[in-house]
């Protein structure tokens, strides 16, 4: 199908300059394209933003979405919010059907997480022993874009607190095993105590982070591991709390201090250097389509609004591998009618999408 030729002119950020943008054949190019439409004048233009951790294909309040239908449904959404690339952090079913849809988000996928049995939410993941992480994390090195997903710690009923899934050695051994395959390595973790092992194996990121201290923020900088904070999320470890409590006091305890926080140990990830991403754990217990939210919550904890917006838009998609607005790249564009440097709230109201040439609004 041949994709009209398109013209839009505005601001274009990061640079922040006005530049005059041609799209044709689905690509951005800054040679002038005869009769091409004008669908955009004296907006600001954005790369597409980024869900940097969200779920496509885990249903509303937990389990799987069921049909293509359902899964388009939560890719729509992300659209709607002018997010055009999701990392996908860990899905129960195969969304690969999606990516024949010209009209649906690029998904970075990490196949499935990799859990210890009957230590992480049931039917999500994979649930399997020490001895079988390594091999089961090659497998899902091949299954993946680029990323395998671990759950680094989850409530250890035996204890009565969050506690590591497992042991440094073997968490050595799979992350050494996921980077021989070409892959990078993100963990689930909510406590402190799983990430000294992840971060000296060499983990490529880290998923909520919330246990972090400043000695670990210190090494992530100088390996450059990222974490993605999940703040949007993180608002609900209070009524993880309540739920289990009366079960687990310990464990009730520990999730209110992190809670409690939770903003402090981003900003000093940051200011550390620590590069962080926008995610807004989307899927389950958070509707699709949040990312506004999760950047202007990075914004309240300290970044400064344009490393908060660089966190879901070009930061990220530079991390991810993905094209920003540079000639020949994929003509993926949001545009807000005013600057959202200066106003992070103008993110909720995208003036218009274009993905992959095509436009939305």
């Amino acid at each position: 199908m041949t994709l009209p030729a398109l013209h839009v002119s505005g601001v274009v950020l990061p640079e922040g300059e006005h530049r005059d943008l041609w799209l044709r054949d689905g690509r951005i190019t800054s040679e002038p394209v005869p009769g091409a439409e004008t669908v955009s004048r004296g907006g600001f233009v954005l790369p597409g933003l980024v869900d940097a951790h969200c779920h496509v294909g885990i249903a509303r309040g937990g389990g799987h979405v069921e049909t293509f239908d359902g899964l388009r449904e939560q890719a729509l959404a992300e659209r709607s919010a002018g997010v055009l690339a999701l990392r996908d952090c860990g899905a129960p079913v195969d969304t690969r059907a999606l990516d024949d849809e010209p009209d649906l988000p690029r998904i970075i996928r990490a196949g499935r997480h990799l859990a210890r049995t009957r230590r992480y939410i049931p039917g999500l993941g994979i649930e399997l022993e020490p001895g079988d992480l390594v091999d089961q994390v090659r497998v899902q090195a091949r299954r993946g874009d680029g990323w395998v997903k671990l759950i680094g710690d989850w409530i250890d009923r035996s204890v009565g607190d969050l506690a590591p899934e497992w042991p440094a050695d073997v968490v050595a051994a799979a992350i050494a095993a996921a980077h021989e395959a070409g892959a990078r390595v993100t963990a689930h973790t909510f406590g402190t105590d799983a990430l000294p092992a992840l971060i000296s194996a060499g983990i490529d990121c880290v998923e909520h982070g919330t246990g972090l201290t400043e000695e670990l923020i210190g090494e992530m900088a100088a390996r450059g591991t990222a974490v993605v904070p999940t703040l949007v999320n993180v608002e609900n470890f209070p009524g993880f709390a309540a739920s289990g409590e009366a079960r687990f006091p310990a464990y009730a305890s520990t999730m209110r201090r992190l809670h409690a926080q939770s903003g402090a140990v981003v900003r000093a990830a940051y200011e550390a250097g620590v590069p962080v991403f926008a995610g807004t754990d989307a899927g389950g217990g958070i509707e699709h389509g949040r990312v506004a939210d999760e950047i202007r919550a990075l914004a309240a904890a300290g970044l400064p609004a344009e490393a908060a917006l660089a966190a879901g838009s070009w930061a990220a998609r530079t991390w991810l591998g993905l094209p920003n607005v540079d000639d020949g790249a994929p003509a993926d564009l949001v545009v807000y009618d005013a600057d959202p440097r200066t106003d992070l709230d103008v993110l909720a109201r995208p003036a218009l999408t274009v993905l992959r040439g095509r436009v939305y609004r």
